[in-house]
């Protein structure tokens, strides 16, 4: 587990990192160099930590803490939305330096519902659909991974999860199916199964095309969820791990901590994953 104290030692290196890039050249060459390096991976927001807030102030919370990717969630962005309703909404997000990259997570119990997924997909511009689809239903998804040219990413959410409860259990089901189906890992749920996140991150990394990012206090049924750098995954490691892996997907931070104030969490887990990807380098 994270201690108070490691969290303050990363938080003051990673803030040491930022600092010493404003040091003059001439003093900084070894510093100048390791701020040019850029990871494979990029930092998100899922559209869930945002369920109780409209689109403008999802926008300005994203702002404030310097995240530029979003996955759309259907409460910001509805499933019937027009045209005009697509083209208005992608000019809001321009207009605060965001870029929708995926939508979902959508549940889907027929496949007509999967049918609609797809067409909302292609309508709204993005080639990846967060989805739990049922199990009869994986063969049918893979057909429209191939019809759409739209990847699919199956989301694991715990033990009370039946269908996938972690990302062994999806990739058992994907194995062989099209290479355009794959895992949303939530590292924090697949963790709430007893399960290794950063060995599973290895394992499974080929069909990973998304990720939840956040952390948890227990390795249990009963964990919650937490700020990134309080919990008991090894947040360092796992950074460590997603670019042995060389992984070039979406990091999204979703946050279900005090969802109806998530301002302060947020700000802290964002400034914690930039902290330690900065004082990894």
């Amino acid at each position: 587990m994270t201690t108070r104290r490691n969290f303050l030692q990363k938080g003051i290196l990673g803030v040491t990192a930022v600092t010493l890039t404003s040091i003059p050249s001439a003093f900084a060459e070894p510093i100048e160099q390791a701020a040019a390096q850029t990871d494979a991976f990029k930092l998100g927001i899922a559209g869930y930590s945002f369920v109780n807030f409209n689109l403008d102030a999802s926008l300005k919370m994203m702002k404030k803490v310097d995240v530029h990717y979003l996955c759309i969630k259907d409460f910001h962005l509805p499933y019937k939305s027009t045209a005009t309703e697509i083209a208005a909404f992608h000019a809001k997000l321009k207009e605060y330096e965001v870029t929708g990259y995926a939508v979902g997570p959508i549940y889907t119990k027929t496949k007509e519902e999967i049918d609609n997924a797809f067409d909302y997909a292609k309508r709204v511009g993005v080639d990846l659909i967060i989805g739990i689809p049922a199990h009869a239903d994986l063969e049918y998804v893979a057909q429209k991974t191939k019809e759409f040219n739209i990847r699919y990413a199956i989301h694991n959410h715990g033990p009370e999860d039946k269908l996938y409860p972690n990302a062994e259990s999806i990739y058992k089901l994907i194995k062989n199916l099209d290479q355009r189906v794959g895992i949303c890992f939530d590292m924090g749920h697949n963790k709430r199964d007893g399960r290794d996140s950063v060995a599973d991150l290895q394992k499974f990394a080929k069909r990973i095309f998304d990720m939840h990012l956040k952390n948890v206090t227990a390795a249990t049924k009963d964990g919650s969820t937490c700020e990134l750098g309080r919990g008991i995954i090894d947040i360092p490691a796992f950074v460590k791990m997603l670019r042995k892996v060389n992984y070039k997907g979406s990091c999204s931070l979703e946050y279900e901590k005090d969802m109806k104030d998530p301002l302060a969490g947020i700000a802290e887990s964002v400034g914690y994953f930039k902290g330690v990807c900065d004082a990894g380098r």
